[in-house]
């Protein structure tokens, strides 16, 4: 079958997803996609995920709550060139409920299937008010649940 797109082997099941792709502007000089346009896809997909899960920023700010990044670990593996069609998926992968949780990117090329990145994030409930660690509200437990565990 001619331009048959790949079956993605994806990291986890169900994943999150957005689909992307280079523009002019986030070509570095190695003529390929710049690694901090990685970190704010990232970003992007993951306030994306939260939002569809149920919580935007305007319930971050009425709760006095926020999951904020502790540590970021990329594993970029392949470059993105400028016009590749590209989806970027994540998943919620572990929180105590309280106040941890990880979550994890990988970025498949379309084409292809092949991944080109993958990414977690360690994150922390914190107290807007004052930036400090606090206990998750229920609304955050009950929502920020990993995704690989809401499968059935």
């Amino acid at each position: 079958m001619p331009n048959a797109v790949p079956e993605i082997e994806w990291d986890y099941p169900s994943p999150f997803t957005l689909q992307l792709v280079p523009q002019p502007g986030d070509i570095d000089g190695l003529q390929h996609t710049n690694n901090a346009v990685y970190v704010r896809w990232c970003e992007q997909v993951a306030w994306a995920h939260s939002e569809q899960l149920g919580l935007a920023i305007g319930d971050y700010e009425r709760l006095d709550r926020a999951i904020a990044i502790r540590r970021g670990e990329y594993d970029y593996l392949h470059p993105a060139m400028l016009g590749d069609e590209l989806i970027l998926a994540t998943w919620i992968t572990q929180s105590d409920g309280k106040l941890m949780l990880e979550r994890r990117f990988q970025l498949v090329r379309k084409a292809d299937g092949l991944t080109l990145l993958r990414g977690r994030w360690d994150a922390v409930c914190i107290e807007l008010s004052s930036g400090k660690p606090r206990r998750m509200p229920p609304e955050f437990s009950r929502i920020y649940q990993p995704t690989t565990e809401q499968q059935s």
